[in-house]
């Protein structure tokens, strides 16, 4: 039945006042529900020891324990840094001055989130978000649905806490499953609730938004990205964030961490997945399969389409990139010595190889490095991805990376530049780590030397580089 004209033009409005009453109802209480949830958010402070100075840090974190566990977003900590170099960790309650001493845990290689634990002195005024957990039930939200989430403001105003409200625009899996409202519910690494205060995710990194500039001078719209950093609408849906709160790390680098070693994960376009008859499903092609990796030993080869993963086919997601994330994630989720089955297309065939994954080789930030005042610069080890970053095999991963040049300092005066591939110091090539840094500091404590020279290879180029003292 078709409805009169003027009617079907005053139905969007009966609908809405309609509804109006229970908008009313759910969203009365939850003043109440918003004051009693302000336990699980806090902000954490901590100190950064560069070469130079010291960095004050700051960031937003969820209560996940009883014991208190504090998560922290991604975006909390620069892996540049190393644990060593991340000092006087605080947590400051929402509304509260004083803070509390925290001890930092490690990162977490499947998430990136870092963890930290809040001595007890501040425990007993926490919440665990868990708490707000329906027993035996994950929430789960839906299209429309409403949600409200909680900001911070800054130090300066104590983080007073604030709360912030909308509707679920969009669900998609990016490639775990995250919502999106139509406008900002929550700040990074805080928890997102429903009307009826359960808990339903925590906040990601705010995803930029793209505007068009308009110039009266010049013609033309010149296109614009803003990113909020302190508030997002876009959360990690509660199932796929309550598994993250239980993967606290074994130690602050986040090991043991599982390496398959299948290296420049390209999704399959939709064109050549059609042809390759994989139907409903991404998959991805190995861009390189590094040496010596499980990856290797189990005989995949660069150009293979990986198409299932332990005779699991691989989702189809949107956009088909998210599917190299899966793989990672599902990678970085085992346990070294845990065999991995990947089903593969190669030539026409499809092949089942069977993988045994092991420890990953040591991480950049798990590197030693020490810095050089007076040459101005840091020397880190070269490790294995250095070497495969560079186009080298893993054997020519010798001598030390710039890890940082000091502005105005006679490395950077020479020419030295940030991850520069230094190979030789004075005409000496370097085999390992502790004899160059041996050797530049004889060079530093030598007040008669005038000048020394480094053989650095950048972008393929090698250049010699003649670094002034005097």
């Amino acid at each position: 039945m078709t409805l009169p004209r003027p009617l079907s033009r005053l139905l969007p409005l009966l609908c809405l006042l309609l509804s109006a009453p229970f908008v009313r109802s759910a969203a009365a209480g939850i003043p109440e529900l918003w004051a009693e949830r302000c336990a699980c958010a806090v902000a954490v402070e901590f100190l950064v020891e560069a070469e130079t100075e010291r960095r004050e840090n700051s960031s937003f974190g969820t209560v996940v324990d009883k014991e208190g566990l504090i998560m922290l977003p991604p975006v909390a900590i620069n892996l540049r840094h190393t644990p060593q170099q991340l000092k006087q960790f605080k947590v400051y309650l929402p509304g509260e001055s004083e803070p509390t001493d925290a001890v930092y845990l490690g990162v977490d290689s499947l998430s990136g989130c870092h963890f930290v634990r809040v001595g007890e002195a501040a425990r007993a005024k926490l919440r665990p978000v868990t708490d707000f957990i329906p027993e035996g039930k994950v929430p789960a939200v839906g299209l429309t649905e409403e949600v409200w989430g909680l900001g911070l403001r800054g130090k300066e105003e104590d983080f007073i806490p604030y709360v912030m409200m909308s509707r679920i625009a969009l669900i998609n899996r990016l490639p775990q499953e995250t919502a999106i409202a139509q406008q900002e519910i929550t700040a990074p690494g805080l928890p997102v609730f429903n009307v009826r205060g359960e808990f339903v995710g925590i906040g990601l990194s705010s995803f930029g938004q793209s505007y068009i500039q308009f110039s009266r001078t010049e013609r033309g719209g010149v296109p614009v990205m803003l990113v909020n950093v302190e508030e997002t609408s876009a959360f990690l849906t509660a199932a796929e964030s309550i598994p993250q709160f239980t993967r606290v790390p074994g130690s602050p680098f986040g090991r043991p961490m599982a390496w398959l070693g299948a290296f420049g994960l390209q999704a399959v376009d939709t064109e050549v997945a059609r042809f390759l008859k994989l139907g409903n499903q991404s998959a991805a092609v190995i861009g390189e399969v590094l040496e010596g990796s499980p990856a290797e030993k189990a005989g995949l080869k660069e150009r293979d389409v990986i198409v299932a993963i332990n005779g699991t086919p691989l989702p189809r997601f949107r956009p088909d990139r998210s599917v190299a994330t899966h793989i990672d994630r599902i990678v970085d989720g085992a346990k070294p010595g845990e065999v991995l089955t990947l089903t593969v297309l190669r030539d026409g065939q499809r092949l089942s190889m069977p993988a045994t994954l092991t420890d990953s080789p040591k991480l950049a930030r798990e590197a030693s490095r020490r810095y050089f005042e007076r040459l101005g610069f840091t020397g880190r080890e070269c490790v294995y991805s250095d070497a495969i970053l560079r186009r080298a095999k893993a054997a020519e991963a010798l001598g030390l990376v710039a890890h940082f040049v000091k502005p105005g300092s006679p490395a950077a005066s020479a020419g030295l530049q940030q991850e520069d591939w230094i190979k030789e110091i004075d005409g000496v090539e370097i085999k390992a780590p502790e004899e160059a840094f041996e050797r530049l500091a004889a060079i530093e404590k030598d007040g008669t030397r005038n000048d020394f020279v480094l053989l650095v290879s950048r972008g393929g180029d090698t250049n010699i580089l003649r670094v002034k003292l005097k």
